[in-house]
């Protein structure tokens, strides 16, 4: 990328938003990071400290406690080609992928606080330039600047089978995932803070019907024809 931009990314769960700015990190040398890991991440730690959906309002000092203490840190592999969440220093990758923590995740990304504090460290990133970032308030919130916005959609049904062939919990069926996948479009739609939503100015891929080789050259294209436009 000759001159320095970003690009949100933000979509429903499961929809290819990771993997569309994983390849397009790669392709353009651009920082990615993934924002869902990091809200991951948080839950992991809260239920690590025995914190649940079933405390989590009553421990509030608990999570501030935790979440102003703690160390996030996201690279990406480019060697391996892999993401590595490293949570206080230690990875967590394998861990935050659970249904457990799945199931808890939208609870935790809620939080007025939570996001408060996730947001603060995603704006610092950003303000660099040159970062591809995914999420559900991305365009709209986080990077409301962002040179490119991209909404991905995708059928429910198509989303659930990815989540599900590409989860590693031998617990997991197929449809255990359609329900959460359903019960976190709505909460990440209907929450009070930063909802899910598409910019005015976000440009919409759909993949439904296409392969992934199709959404990222549709992607590609858009990206380098605006990179046209500024030189």
């Amino acid at each position: 990328m000759e001159k320095k931009i970003n690009i949100a990314i933000d979509g429903y769960s499961s929809s290819g938003k990771s993997s569309l700015a994983r390849a397009i990190s790669k392709e353009f040398k651009m920082k990615y990071i993934d924002t869902g890991a990091m809200y991951r991440s948080i839950t992991y730690l809260l239920l690590k400290n025995s914190i649940d959906s079933s405390n989590f309002v009553e421990s509030e000092k608990k999570v501030d406690e935790l979440i102003n203490n703690c160390k996030i840190e996201y690279n990406y592999n480019f060697k391996k080609n892999i993401s590595e969440t490293i949570l206080n220093g230690a990875r967590c990758d394998e861990h935050i992928r659970k249904n457990y923590v799945s199931e808890f995740v939208s609870i935790v990304s809620k939080s007025k606080k939570v996001r408060d504090f996730m947001i603060a460290k995603q704006k610092k990133i950003a303000s660099n330039k040159n970062v591809v970032m995914d999420g559900r308030d991305i365009g709209t919130v986080v990077i409301c600047d962002a040179e490119i916005k991209f909404f991905i959609e995708a059928d429910l049904h198509i989303r659930a089978k990815r989540r599900f062939d590409q989860a590693q919990d031998e617990s997991l069926t197929i449809k255990k995932v359609i329900e959460n996948l359903n019960f976190r479009d709505k909460e990440d739609m209907l929450r009070e803070n930063s909802p899910l939503k598409k910019a005015k100015d976000s440009i919409v891929l759909n993949n439904t019907n296409i392969n992934f080789e199709q959404l990222k050259n549709q992607a590609f294209n858009i990206i380098r024809k605006k990179n046209e436009n500024h030189n």
